[in-house]
């Protein structure tokens, strides 16, 4: 059986990751339901304001108004008369940054993983990992994130009824790395059997009857 039979899983599945990457490193306010963090306060029934926490040039949303602050932004969610306020540093947004670059690794391994080469197939292999390793790394800095969000959260009063919950970018970014890693093993898994099973079929018909050992009978 062919390599491209065994490795077109593997493709479809780094197909799907970068699709998920991709949009996750696009986010708000392209996307705007595309977020990490949201944070909404709420009364009566009613969304009074509503943070929107992602990674882009466009780090975040607040309602309908977005900034456009650039990279490693500060995010201040609210600020009290009696001084208490909540704010996000900026040491703890710049590792957003992480989602693009595994979003380019991710590209580059579905390149990697159309070619039939031997060593190509190979490369695939590692750069699938490494990308399964940023993705990772990205997830948790996510999950870092959006714990600080409840923590600066839980540290005011007097806001109403405010919640503080992962965005659909954050679930996204784990599917991506579970996809990551099916990928990577499934060309893996590819390789070996196109390869190594026409080397098996060599080694059993040269060491078989007539074969190699033929040489040694009388």
């Amino acid at each position: 059986m062919s390599y491209r039979t065994f490795c077109i899983p593997g493709v479809v599945l780094l197909a799907c990751a970068f699709v998920l990457s991709f949009l996750v490193s696009i986010s708000v306010p392209h996307l705007r339901d595309f977020d990490i963090v949201r944070v909404s306060q709420v009364q009566d029934g009613q969304t009074l304001k509503q943070f929107r926490a992602s990674y882009s040039r466009r780090g975040y949303c607040v309602g309908s108004q977005c900034e456009d602050p650039g990279h490693g932004y500060e995010l201040l969610l609210f600020s009290l008369q009696n001084g208490s306020s909540a704010i996000i540093g900026s040491s703890w947004t710049r590792g957003l940054a992480v989602h693009p670059v595994a979003t380019g690794f991710i590209f580059v391994a579905l390149l990697l993983s159309l070619s039939s080469h031997v060593t190509v197939t190979l490369a695939a292999c590692i750069v699938s990992f490494l990308a399964a390793f940023l993705t990772f790394l990205a997830f948790i800095i996510d999950i870092v994130l959006d714990a600080y969000v409840h923590h600066q959260i839980g540290k005011i009063s007097g806001v109403g009824d405010v919640t503080v919950a992962a965005g659909p970018a954050f679930w996204l970014t784990l599917v991506t790395l579970i996809l990551l890693l099916l990928a990577g093993c499934t060309v893996c898994f590819g390789r070996r059997r196109a390869y190594g099973g026409s080397s098996d079929s060599f080694k059993m018909s040269e060491f078989g009857s007539g074969g190699f050992l033929s040489r040694f009978r009388r």
